[in-house]
């Protein structure tokens, strides 16, 4: 028996570093090549670079590259640059981090009291609303897109609507959906808590702001987080909205600066950036990482708080 027990701890372990290195290899792979000096724009030529630098990093924080013919020049726009006129150009970071914090509040609210509606009020027909948004739940969102895409055209035509505020609240305005979670979390708190406050004379919003929310703060963080996630690496709405005909650089956030990055974008002449974009996606992962160290333990006391059955 103590031999079978080691062979199979032994096993269990074996297995557990293999995924442990599949997991962490790519991003040691994409550290190591941020730092890398090779001229190699396409790819790099080994997981350890032969060269060492600090370039990347550089062109990254000031927006500077040197073209084909030695030239100085302007073509990102991470952390901003001051333009030809003097002002200020926001970067696309600086956009991200805007956009996901307002998707981030709008989403909480909108989840959270959806979720506290479900839980303690009793309502016609909220079973069958409760079935039915967990079935268009299981569609992915970008279908909405073209719907989207002609609303905002038929409100102005001018493309004025296309903008960050516009794309935050894109981003959150379908967030009461994803109630089912945190009605979990809410159903384990007892009732007689409400029925107590409300012999006191407390309304159902004070109940929900002054009792319930404070014995809610992991699944409050919970919902934060994915909310916070969402817009933060999201490419393909924002390049919906905020590219084509109405293509504002200033609009930017970090998805469609990184992939400017290697496609290419709009300059005929601009060669993929590699090394660049190796330092973007360093730089993107740096803020969601020290997140989730010092929330993980109400992460996870949401996730485990909110998996009852309903």
């Amino acid at each position: 028996m103590k031999t079978r027990r080691i062979f199979a701890d032994t096993l269990v372990y074996l297995i557990l570093l293999v995924i442990a290195v599949v997991w962490i290899s790519p991003i040691i792979w994409l550290i190591l090549q941020s730092f890398s000096g090779e001229p190699n724009s396409q790819g790099a030529a080994s997981f350890v670079p032969s060269v060492w630098s600090t370039d990347p990093w550089m062109m990254l924080a000031t927006n500077q590259v040197e073209t084909a013919n030695g030239l100085t020049e302007a073509r990102f726009n991470w952390f901003g640059q001051i333009t030809d006129s003097g002002a200020l150009s926001i970067g696309s970071f600086i956009n991200t981090i805007w956009v996901s914090l307002l998707s981030m509040v709008v989403s909480t609210v909108l989840t959270l009291c959806s979720a506290y509606a479900f839980s303690r009020l009793r309502f016609k027909g909220r079973t069958l609303m409760m079935r039915i948004i967990l079935i268009l739940g299981m569609f992915p969102g970008f279908l909405g897109m073209i719907i989207i895409y002609w609303t905002l055209e038929g409100l102005d035509d001018t493309g004025s609507l296309r903008n960050l505020f516009v794309l935050a609240l894109v981003y959150s305005a379908g967030a009461g959906m994803n109630y089912y979670v945190s009605k979990g979390f809410f159903d384990t708190i007892s009732r007689q808590i409400d029925e107590a406050a409300m012999v006191d004379g407390a309304t159902r919003f004070q109940i929900f702001y002054k009792i319930t929310l404070p014995l809610s703060k992991p699944i409050v963080v919970n919902v934060a987080l994915a909310a916070f996630m969402g817009p933060w690496g999201e490419y393909i709405t924002s390049n919906f909205l905020l590219g084509g005909a109405n293509l504002n650089y200033d609009n930017w956030i970090v998805a469609q600066t990184l992939y400017n990055m290697l496609n290419g974008g709009d300059y005929a002449s601009r060669p993929p950036y590699w090394r660049v974009f190796c330092a973007g996606a360093v730089c993107v992962a740096i803020p969601t990482t020290i997140i989730f160290m010092f929330m993980q333990k109400y992460y996870v006391a949401g996730v485990t708080g909110g998996a009852v059955k309903g």
